[in-house]
């Protein structure tokens, strides 16, 4: 097995040189360098990972705790973490805490969570990974269940605290719903109802609180009967489509807050014989798979899920490396897809 020592030898150079090159640090003139780095691919080195990590108390691991892996927004979280770290020759360890299918979005079992998170945080530490990212199932505050004193650099995405010291990342719900009301607006739509999910989420009263400041904006009035709380699902938007449609001044424009609410408005607006969007436009929020390939295809709203991942994994390698970070709570925009469900007045 060649040793350090085998390849300084050979280089003429000492072994500090040598190790100075392996982990990029020192001074090394790049003649010496390139010489060094030559010695180890002629004698096919391949350095210890483990005997480096005990050197420089590092494993180049980070760990992932999802609360759900089956729900829509974490793959692509993964994904965008997993590119930072695959480039940054950062490797990753997962852990699903299938929070989704064991409680749905009832969060009301805040002990049964604690526990879980007790362990799973428990593990990430034993693993000695650099540091940890957490992806929550849903948007909310999650500081009373996360375990006190974890002895790591965490990020938190799709989800945040209430610690002002911790970091986070996540996307601008109010901002999105403006710029989707706006675009109704300048759609020349006045009468623009809203279809928002369950009444206690914190996405629901940014994104209604986006909508009512477009409104006042360009001085349309909020019509408290155009307002429609749902509960994300499609029954829901087409129950709540139904009602908007029955009300005497009917809207020329929906805004549903995800894209399974906006697919079910779409499909009691056809049941009522309307065409989607010459006689109603309807705009969606998430950018769902699905919402491409609906007749017609819901404009919606793109959630930045990659880009945020890329981000935790950014600020996460600033953090084990000890650099300081400005801005610890970022907020990303989402992006307007434009497809066939909304037209001009």
């Amino acid at each position: 097995m060649t040793k350090i020592k085998d390849i300084a030898k050979q280089a003429g150079v000492s072994t500090a040189t040598v190790s100075h090159v392996l982990n990029n640090t020192g001074r090394v003139g790049e003649s010496t360098r390139q010489k060094v780095l030559e010695v180890i691919n002629e004698l096919n080195y391949k350095p210890n990972k483990i005997a480096k990590s005990l050197k420089i108390k590092k494993t180049s691991t980070v760990g992932v705790i999802a609360e759900d892996v089956t729900v829509f927004n974490t793959p692509d979280i993964i994904d965008g973490i997993n590119e930072i770290a695959e480039n940054s020759g950062l490797g990753i360890l997962l852990s699903n805490l299938r929070i989704y299918k064991k409680m749905g979005i009832d969060f009301s079992q805040k002990e049964h969570m604690k526990e879980l998170l007790s362990i799973a945080f428990d593990e990430m530490v034993k693993n000695q990974v650099d540091g940890i990212i957490y992806i929550g199932t849903y948007t909310r505050d999650v500081t009373d269940v996360i375990p006190a004193n974890i002895p790591l650099p965490v990020v938190y995405t799709y989800c945040y605290t209430s610690n002002e010291l911790d970091y986070t990342v996540n996307y601008d719900d109010e901002f999105a719903a403006y710029e989707a009301t706006r675009h109704l607006i300048d759609s020349g739509h006045k009468e623009i109802a809203l279809i928002s999910g369950i009444i206690d989420s914190i996405p629901s009263h940014e994104r209604f609180n986006g909508y009512r400041r477009a409104l006042m904006d360009y001085g349309i009035p909020l019509n408290p009967s155009f307002v429609k709380t749902g509960d994300w699902e499609v029954d829901s938007g087409f129950i709540l489509t139904e009602e908007l449609l029955n009300l005497a001044k009917k809207p020329t424009a929906i805004l549903a807050l995800n894209d399974l609410m906006a697919f079910g408005s779409i499909n009691a607006a056809k049941n009522r014989g309307l065409h989607v969007p010459d006689d109603i436009s309807i705009i969606g929020f998430d950018n769902r798979e699905f919402s491409a390939f609906t007749t017609p295809g819901i404009t919606t709203m793109s959630i930045p899920l990659h880009q945020m991942g890329e981000k935790s994994m950014d600020m996460l390698k600033l953090l084990i490396a000890n650099r300081n970070i400005d801005k610890k709570k970022i907020k990303l925009h989402c992006d307007l897809l434009k497809r066939e469900s909304v037209s001009k007045k």
